[in-house]
C-alpha cells in the first residue's frame, strides 16, 4: 500500500467518523439558532393548563375545572419516596449526568437499534422528559420533524440543567407528567388513585403512580389492577436495586395488594356537583343585557348581582396586567368555597335516603293504579301531550339527529322504537340497563322526585350545603337556584312578619273563619280552608297550623303591595304578583332566594346576602380578590323575635311536628312547611341558632303529584330530608351545631296566655303530633 493511498484511506476513515458528528453539530447550531426555544421565564412557568382547584371550607378540594387537570406542588411537598422511585425507575444515572445520559443514548442505539432489544428502555432522561412536555408532538411530523423536535428537547435539557438544581428538575417533571384518569401532575394523581397529598404517599403507593408514567391506560390499577401490580413491584425492585429499600422492605411491600381510595369524581360525581356547576355559572356570567330576558324582574335581579356582588360575573369583570382574561380551565386558580364538606355530604346523603328509600317507591305504588301515568288522573290529555311534545323538543336525541340532516318524520319514528339504553334508578349501582321506547324513557323519568336543599350560616350568609337534584348524572337542572316552584305556605312568615311590623302581636285574637276577598274590583275569592270552625284563635295558633283563613284575614287588614315591599326587603327579587291569593303561596320562587330571607330570621333581623366564596388566588397564592358578607337590616328587634317565637311554635306543635317525634330532634327549631295545589309542591324551611335549610321536593311537571295530602303535604315531602339532615349534623359533634344552642333571650315562650275579647279562655294549645293540615 503506498503512502497516497494509506492517507486516503486515513482521510475517509476520519470523514466518515466526524462527519456525523459536524451534522450533529450543525443541526444543534441551527436549532439553537432558528428554532423557538423556550426562555427562562417559559422553562419556569410553561403553559400547562393548569386545573383550578374549588376547595372546600376546611382544604378539602371539592372538584377542579381543567382541561388537564393539574396542579403544582413544591419539591417539599413530595414524599421521598416519591422522588426515589422517578429516579430509579426513569433515570438511574439523574444526579450524575448534566440533561443527556450519554451511555443510554448508546445503549439505545446499539442494543435497541442494531440488536432490536427493547427491553433496556429509552434513551431519554428525565430533564429531557422535561423537556419534551415543552414540545407536544403532532402526528405524521416524518423523520426529519422528529430529529429537529429530538435536537430542541436536547438542548432545552441542557438550559434546564444550566439553571435549575436537581431537586427543581425532579419537581417541575412530577408535576408536568400525565398519570391517567385524566390526572395531570402528580397532585391530581395523587388525590385521584389515593385521596391523599404527595407529600402523604407511602412507597408502594408512589410505585404504582410512578409505574403508571410509561404507560398510563395499560398501567392504571382503576384498569387493570394485574398489570398495575406488576408494574408497581418492578418499581419497587429498581428502589431496591438503587438501594433506597432494602431487600426485606421491597419484598414486604412488593406482597401487599394496591388498595385504591378515590375521592374526586369527575364533573358530574363526587361532592357537591350542583354546586360546582352553579359556581362556574355565576362566575362566567356576562353583564345583563335587557333583550336577553323574558322578565323584568329577573333582569333587574341579575343587573343587581353585576353591580354589587364580586363573585357574579368575576371572570369578565377581572383581568390580568397585560389585560388579558382568566380561565377557570387553565390558570390555576384557587378558589376558597363556604362550603362545609361533611354538611355537604350529609346533605346528598339525605336527599338520596328520603327519595330513594321512601318517597319514590310510595310514588310507584301509587302509580300502578294510574291510566296515563306518571300524570295525575284530572290531566287535560292536550297538557299532557304538550309536556311530551317539549320533552322530544329538548331532548340530546332530538338535537343530535336534527345536526346530522335527519327528517322531522324520522325523528319522530325514532321515538316509538325500542333501543338500548342506561337509565335511572334508586337501586344499586345507580342505574339500569334496560329496553324501552324513548317514549317511554320520557314518561319514565318525569315520574322521579327533583329535589333541592340548601344551607346557610346566620350572621354571615355562608352557604354551607347545596343540592340541586337527585343525582347530578341524570338530572342536571339546578333546583336550587335555576328552579321557580310555588311556595305555599312557606309565604306566610312574610305576611306575618309584616303583621309584627304593623304593630299587631302572636297574642292577637282572630276568628277562625273563613274569609271573604275582593279580587280586582268587583269579584272575590274565599281561600279553602275545612278547618275553619269559627272559633277564636290567635295568631301564634294560626302560624302554627297554617290557617288559610288567618292568611286571608292578615291580608284584608295590611295588603298585597305591603306584603310584596316587605319580601323585597326581606331579599325576594324574583317576579311577585302583588295579588291577594299571595297569602296562602301563589308565588313561584326559588329555593335560594327563600332560604336567604328565612335566614333573617336567625340573624336577628339582618338580612345577609347569601356568599358561596372566600377568596380567589392564582396558581402563586397571591391573592385576586377577597370577599365578605353584604348585610343589611330588615326587621325590628321585637318584630324579628317574635316570628322566632311564632315559627318555633310550628315545630314544637304544628305542621312541622315530625321534627320532634319522628326525628328526635332536641333543642330550639323554627320553621315553616308548604304545600301547593294539587300536592305539586312540598316545601321545609327551618332554623337553629347556628343553621337555616331549605328543601323542596316535587316533579318535573306540577300534574306529576301524590293524589293524597297525607303523602303529597311538606310534611311528608320535604321535611324529613331536612330531619334526617339535621341529625347527621347534630350526630357529627364538631360543626358547631348543637342541641344546646338558644335564641336570644327576647324570643318568647311557645304560647299565649291571654283571653279572647269576649272573656272566653283562648284555644287550648296541645301537642298535635297527628294533624298535618296545610
Amino acid at each position: 500500500m503506498t503512502e497516497d493511498t494509506r492517507k486516503k484511506i486515513i482521510k475517509i476513515f476520519w470523514i466518515l467518523v466526524l462527519a456525523p458528528v459536524a451534522v450533529v453539530l450543525l443541526l444543534l447550531g441551527l436549532v439553537w439558532a432558528f428554532a423557538e426555544i423556550p426562555t427562562f421565564e417559559e422553562l419556569e412557568s410553561p403553559d400547562s393548563k393548569l386545573a383550578t382547584q374549588v376547595i372546600a371550607e376546611e382544604g378539602e378540594i371539592l372538584t377542579t375545572y381543567h382541561i388537564e387537570n393539574r396542579t403544582f406542588v413544591s419539591y417539599d411537598e413530595l414524599a421521598p419516596s416519591l422522588v426515589q422511585a422517578t429516579v430509579a425507575t426513569e433515570d438511574k444515572r439523574f444526579y450524575e449526568h448534566s440533561g443527556i445520559d450519554m451511555n443510554s443514548l448508546y445503549r439505545v442505539l446499539f442494543r435497541t437499534l442494531l440488536s432490536r432489544d427493547s427491553s433496556q428502555g429509552g434513551g431519554s432522561t428525565i430533564t429531557q422528559q422535561l423537556a419534551k412536555t415543552l414540545y407536544p408532538r403532532k402526528e405524521h411530523v416524518g423523520k426529519l420533524g422528529m430529529v429537529w423536535i429530538k435536537l430542541k428537547e436536547w438542548i432545552t435539557a441542557v438550559k434546564i440543567e444550566r439553571n435549575y438544581t436537581k431537586e427543581e428538575i425532579v419537581d417541575m417533571y412530577l408535576n408536568a407528567v400525565f398519570f391517567g384518569s385524566n390526572s395531570y401532575g402528580i397532585q391530581s394523581a395523587a388525590a385521584q388513585f389515593f385521596d391523599k397529598k404527595p407529600s402523604e404517599l407511602t412507597p408502594e403507593e408512589s410505585a404504582v403512580l410512578v409505574g403508571m408514567v410509561n404507560k398510563p391506560t395499560r398501567y392504571n390499577p382503576a384498569i387493570n389492577p394485574d398489570k398495575a401490580l406488576q408494574r408497581r413491584n418492578l418499581v419497587l425492585a429498581r428502589m431496591r436495586d438503587k438501594k433506597y429499600l432494602s431487600r426485606a422492605e421491597c419484598d414486604s411491600l412488593q406482597a401487599l395488594p394496591i388498595q385504591l381510595h378515590t375521592r374526586i369524581g369527575d364533573r358530574t360525581t363526587g361532592v357537591g356537583p350542583y354546586f360546582r356547576d352553579m359556581l362556574r355559572r355565576t362566575m362566567s356570567a356576562g353583564k345583563p343585557k335587557r333583550s336577553s330576558y323574558a322578565s323584568l324582574e329577573d333582569y333587574r335581579v341579575d343587573s343587581l348581582l353585576w353591580a354589587d356582588d364580586p363573585v357574579y360575573g368575576w371572570l369578565n369583570k377581572n383581568h390580568r396586567s397585560d389585560g388579558s382574561g382568566y380561565d377557570l380551565d387553565k390558570d390555576g386558580l384557587r378558589i376558597y368555597t363556604t362550603i362545609n364538606y361533611r354538611m355537604q355530604q350529609y346533605a346528598e346523603e339525605a336527599v338520596a335516603e328520603h327519595l330513594g328509600k321512601d318517597l319514590q317507591k310510595a310514588f310507584f305504588r301509587e302509580l300502578r293504579h294510574r291510566k296515563n301515568p306518571p300524570f295525575s288522573a284530572d290531566t287535560d290529555p292536550k297538557v299532557i301531550d304538550v309536556a311530551l311534545a317539549q320533552a322530544r323538543r329538548w331532548s340530546d336525541r332530538t338535537r343530535m339527529m336534527k345536526a346530522s340532516g335527519r327528517s322531522e318524520a324520522e325523528i319522530a319514528k325514532s321515538f316509538t322504537e325500542k333501543t338500548p339504553m342506561r337509565v335511572f334508578t334508586w337501586d344499586a349501582p345507580g342505574y339500569k340497563d334496560t329496553v324501552m321506547t324513548p317514549d317511554d324513557s320520557i314518561r319514565y323519568y318525569k315520574s322521579f322526585f327533583r329535589a333541592a336543599f340548601m344551607a346557610v350560616e346566620p350572621q354571615t350568609g355562608h352557604v354551607k350545603a347545596y343540592v340541586g337534584g337527585p343525582d347530578y348524572r341524570y338530572f342536571k337542572y339546578d333546583n336550587v337556584r335555576q328552579g321557580r316552584r310555588q311556595v305555599g305556605s312557606t309565604i306566610k312568615p312574610y305576611l306575618y312578619t309584616l303583621a309584627m311590623e304593623s304593630g299587631m302581636t302572636p297574642c292577637d285574637p282572630v276568628l277562625n273563619a273563613p274569609q271573604v276577598l275582593v279580587v280586582n274590583g268587583d269579584k272575590t275569592w274565599t281561600p279553602s280552608d275545612p278547618h275553619a270552625d269559627g272559633s277564636m284563635v290567635d295568631l301564634r295558633w294560626g302560624l302554627a297550623h297554617s290557617s288559610n283563613s288567618v292568611s286571608a284575614y292578615l291580608m284584608k287588614q295590611l295588603g298585597p303591595a305591603a306584603m310584596v315591599e316587605m319580601m323585597r326587603k326581606m331579599g325576594i327579587g324574583g317576579p311577585i304578583d302583588p295579588v291577594v291569593s299571595l297569602c296562602v303561596g301563589s308565588a313561584d320562587l326559588s329555593v335560594y332566594e327563600m332560604v336567604a330571607a328565612y335566614n333573617t330570621f336567625p340573624s336577628g333581623g339582618v338580612y345577609a346576602h347569601p356568599m358561596f366564596v372566600t377568596r380567589i388566588e392564582d396558581s402563586d397564592g397571591n391573592i385576586l380578590g377577597q370577599f365578605s358578607v353584604r348585610r343589611h337590616e330588615v326587621l325590628s328587634e321585637r318584630a324579628n323575635n317574635e316570628m322566632v317565637s311564632m315559627m318555633k311554635s310550628v315545630v314544637d306543635g304544628g305542621t312541622g311536628a315530625r321534627l320532634r317525634f319522628r326525628y328526635g330532634l332536641k333543642g330550639e327549631i323554627a320553621g315553616k312547611t308548604g304545600t301547593t295545589n294539587d300536592n305539586s309542591d312540598g316545601w321545609f324551611i327551618g332554623y337553629t341558632p347556628a343553621i337555616t335549610a331549605g328543601v323542596w321536593v316535587g316533579a318535573e311537571d306540577r300534574y306529576v303529584h301524590f293524589n293524597s295530602t297525607s303523602l303529597g303535604q311538606g310534611a311528608n315531602m320535604a321535611l324529613p330530608i331536612w330531619g334526617l339532615w339535621m341529625k347527621k349534623v347534630l350526630a357529627d359533634g364538631t360543626l358547631g351545631i348543637s342541641a344546646s344552642d338558644t335564641f336570644p333571650e327576647g324570643v318568647a315562650g311557645p304560647f299565649c296566655n291571654s283571653t279572647a275579647p269576649d272573656g272566653s279562655s283562648a284555644p287550648e294549645k296541645t301537642d298535635l303530633e297527628n294533624y298535618y293540615f296545610e
